[in-house]
Formats: C-alpha cells, sequence, structure tokens
C-alpha cells in the first residue's frame, strides 16, 4: 500500500459549549437573590446595561441595527424585547411609590446578647480592672451564651491572677439570660437550676452524670443508678428538657435573618391554579441609549465602535438568558402544578411520585435543563413554601398506584402523634399499620423516613408517668 498526501473534506456535527451558552446555563441555575447580585455584577462591568425606571421591561429602541457585509453588529431584537407578556407580565405602578424605610426598623432593634452582657457589667464591676477583665470575657462568648476561653487562657492574655479571672466570671454567670458564660453543657444546665426554687429530685445529678443516658432514653438505667422510682426519674428528665441548652440564642439579631424569597408564587384563582414567577427583586434592565445613539450615528471610530458592539452583545444575550430562564421556569413549574394539582388542593399526604425525567419529556427539555431550572428555588404554594426539588419524590407501591415518600413520611408523623405515650408505636408496628393501609413498604424504609423526620425510637419516645 502506497503512502501519500492527500486533502480530505469531511462534515460533521458537534457541540460547542460557547461563552453565551455557558453563561445562559448560569442564568438558568441561579436563584432570585443570586441572580440579583449577578446582574448587579454585570451592571458594574457593562457600561450598555442600565437599570429601567418603574414601569420599564425592556428597552427595544435601537435594537433594529442591520447586520453589513463589513462584520458589525447584527442584532435584530427589538420584537422580542418589546413583548414581555409571555408568562402574563403586566407592570402595575405603585400607589404609593415611596420605598419603606429600612433603617428605622433596624433602629428599632433591641441590643443583643454581648451589648446587654456589658450593660450588666457596667451595673455590677465598678473597678477598673474587673471591668476589663469582664469586657475580655463577654468579647470571648459565643452567640449561643457559651465562654470560649478557659479560665487560664484569658488570665495569661490579660496577665493577671487566674483568681481575679474566675471572681468577675462568676458575677456574669449570674447576668440574664441564666445559663451565660458556661463552658459546656453541663456547667450552662447547672447555672440555670439556680434560678429555680423546687427543682425535682435527682435533676442535679442527672444533669451532671447522666446526660447521654437521657440522649438516650435509657431512664431505667438512670433509676436504677439513683436508686429512684422511673417516675421521678420521668419528672426530673421533662424538668431539664425545658431549660434552655443555647441561653445566647434569644438575643440573635435580626439582621441574621435569612428570609426566603420564593422564586415562583402559585395562586388559586377559581378552580384553576395560576403561575406567577416573582421577578419583583431582579433589576429591570435596558440598553442604555445614549450608546444606541452613538452606534446608529456612527460617529465612533473603529477600536470605540468594536468595544460597544461586544458590550451590546453581551448585554442583549443577558436580557435574553433572564426571558429564557423565566420562559423556562415558569413551564416547569406550571408541569409541576399539573402533575400536583391533589396535592395543592387537600395537602402534603396527595403529593404524587414524580421524576424530573417526566417533566423534561412533557416538556420536550432536557433533563439536565429542568434540574438547572428547579437548582436552588423555591416556590409559594396554597399549601406553603417549598423548594422546586421537593416536588421529585421516589415513590411506595400502594394498591391503588404509588405514594410519594413525603406522603409517607406525612402518615408516619400522625400516627407517632396519635399514638399512646406509655405504649410507643415501634418500626415494626408503624410498618403493619402502613400495610393495612394498602402502602407496601418494609421495616428498615419505615425507620429510615423516621429518622429522617427526627423523630426518635419507640424506647426513646416511652413515658413512665
Amino acid at each position: 500500500m502506497r503512502a501519500g498526501i492527500g486533502l480530505h473534506l469531511e462534515q460533521s456535527q458537534k457541540l460547542v459549549m460557547t461563552p453565551e451558552l455557558r453563561q445562559a446555563m448560569v442564568i438558568l441555575q441561579l436563584s432570585t437573590l443570586e441572580l440579583t447580585e449577578y446582574l448587579e455584577q454585570e451592571l458594574q462591568e457593562n457600561p450598555i446595561l442600565e437599570i429601567g425606571e418603574d414601569g420599564e421591561f425592556l428597552s427595544p429602541e435601537g435594537l433594529n441595527i442591520q447586520q453589513e457585509e463589513q462584520g458589525e453588529l447584527s442584532l435584530d431584537w427589538a420584537e422580542y424585547f418589546a413583548d414581555g407578556s409571555d408568562l402574563g407580565f403586566v407592570w402595575v405602578p405603585r400607589e404609593n411609590p415611596e420605598e419603606p424605610n429600612f433603617n428605622n426598623s433596624l433602629a428599632a432593634e433591641g441590643p443583643g446578647l454581648h451589648d446587654y452582657l456589658l450593660l450588666q457589667l457596667n451595673l455590677s464591676v465598678k473597678d477598673k480592672k474587673g471591668l476589663s477583665i469582664g469586657t475580655f470575657l463577654i468579647g470571648n462568648i459565643d452567640q449561643n451564651g457559651y465562654l470560649k476561653i478557659s479560665v487560664k487562657e484569658a488570665a495569661t492574655a490579660l496577665k493577671v491572677h487566674p483568681g481575679e479571672v474566675w471572681r468577675v466570671l462568676e458575677i456574669i454567670q449570674g447576668f440574664d439570660p441564666p445559663g451565660v458564660g458556661a463552658r459546656d453543657l453541663v456547667e450552662c444546665l447547672l447555672l440555670q437550676l439556680r434560678h429555680y426554687k423546687e427543682v425535682p429530685t435527682g435533676a442535679e445529678k442527672i444533669i451532671r452524670h447522666f446526660l447521654p443516658d437521657v440522649a438516650q432514653g435509657r431512664l431505667a438505667k438512670i433509676a436504677r443508678q439513683l436508686s429512684l422510682s422511673l417516675a421521678e426519674v420521668q419528672a426530673a428528665v421533662d424538668f431539664i428538657r425545658n431549660l434552655d441548652p443555647k441561653p445566647g440564642r434569644t438575643f440573635g439579631s435580626q439582621r441574621d435573618v435569612r428570609y426566603i424569597i420564593p422564586d415562583v408564587i402559585v395562586e388559586r384563582a377559581g378552580d384553576d391554579y395560576v403561575v406567577l414567577i416573582n421577578d419583583v427583586a431582579t433589576p429591570r434592565l435596558r440598553i442604555n441609549p445614549h450608546y444606541q445613539a452613538l452606534l446608529r450615528q456612527g460617529v465612533c471610530d473603529y477600536q470605540t465602535r468594536k468595544f460597544l458592539e461586544d458590550k451590546l452583545n453581551a448585554a442583549t444575550w443577558i436580557i435574553r438568558s433572564m426571558e429564557h430562564r423565566r420562559v423556562t421556569l415558569y413551564r416547569v413549574v406550571q408541569r409541576i402544578v399539573q402533575e400536583q394539582r391533589e396535592f395543592l388542593e387537600k395537602g402534603i399526604k396527595y403529593l404524587k411520585p414524580l421524576t424530573m425525567r417526566q417533566v423534561a419529556e412533557a416538556l420536550g427539555l432536557h433533563e439536565s435543563t429542568v434540574s438547572r431550572a428547579t437548582a436552588n428555588k423555591y416556590v409559594q404554594t396554597p399549601q406553603g413554601l417549598f423548594e422546586l426539588k421537593f416536588f421529585f419524590a421516589n415513590g411506595i407501591t400502594k394498591k391503588d398506584g404509588v405514594a410519594a415518600a413525603e406522603s409517607i413520611k406525612k402518615l408516619i408523623s400522625e400516627a407517632v402523634a396519635k399514638e399512646d405515650p406509655f405504649a410507643p408505636l415501634t418500626d415494626q408496628q408503624l410498618t403493619e399499620l402502613l400495610n393495612r393501609q394498602g402502602i407496601q413498604i418494609s421495616r428498615r424504609t419505615v425507620a429510615k423516613y423516621r429518622d429522617e423526620l427526627g423523630i426518635p425510637t419507640a424506647a426513646r419516645r416511652k413515658r413512665y408517668n
């Protein structure tokens, strides 16, 4: 066979992950809060983009710049940007355009834990050295109220005698809330006992030596060790469980609260359900008309025009990707609503098993697109606020079809809530109860669901008085 050099022409198809496509995929999977942060970053980097005024959605003017043979800008999206009603988007001006002053609400916020402790310290300690030690110790108390430094370490850092640190620490441990300044859970609970005139028999000993047994529900063992009756141990354990293991958490700052903004809202309208994309928090983007005019008039040099063309292409692609996100999210949620209508009307026990593959096939999308569209997003429904991933649940076989795992968990929690506390239902009894309702489920699966619900075992739930 002769070897030679020649030309061979071959045509093939392949998928190329362009920067624009990658950007569209990123925007699709962002939640509302993440999308807002992403757009704020783009607004800083791209002078072509700007936030429209109230009542504006997208600006179509100046986007009909035609393509020329010299390779200039190619944009023909005027119609696309002019239409923002594909999801029923209608901008309704606010009756009161004034924005609420959030600074007023923050100013009304009460003192935090450290400020509250410092206030008590200034009222309890008068000498400068004691105030210095107390301020240092309070600064090392975490948000749960625990001291995160030892007396010896504090004395070394302040170059004072450990006895002086201990004297101030005892004063702080008498402050409100009870239990603050403790170095571990045992000390925290013991400090709280001081504020009660009547303490059940054996409570202090149980706190000192038997907290792991309390957690495991081994009350019979505690009763034998302390020579107490089961009723007495039960009363002491109930008292201990009413103590606060994290006394500082009641002073959490309002600024630490993280609210979930639903990305989609499902509302009932008569006999049907309406899907609304919650994009109120998302900036309304438009193309800066000044730069549009520069491109139309052709007064810029080549490099300036090329820069503006690149930025304009990037801006229009962002706006297009946002619209694609809205459309995809709307279609996915609308399909979920169609499949889970019974859940929306009757509650979690009627949740149906559903997979992303089923939704993708029904919408003609790829399964990965559905996964990105539902990632890190929440939907507000008549039944409450849920993560979109919640609706994609595995199923358990039952007589009249298939039941979702979440509906089985609801049945288990209801059965436990109605059980006799002196003879709680075991996993086997819960399995038999579900089997009698036509649900084919194993004891191992019941135990798994019970653990996921945070329900203790029957031995730990049992009461003796």
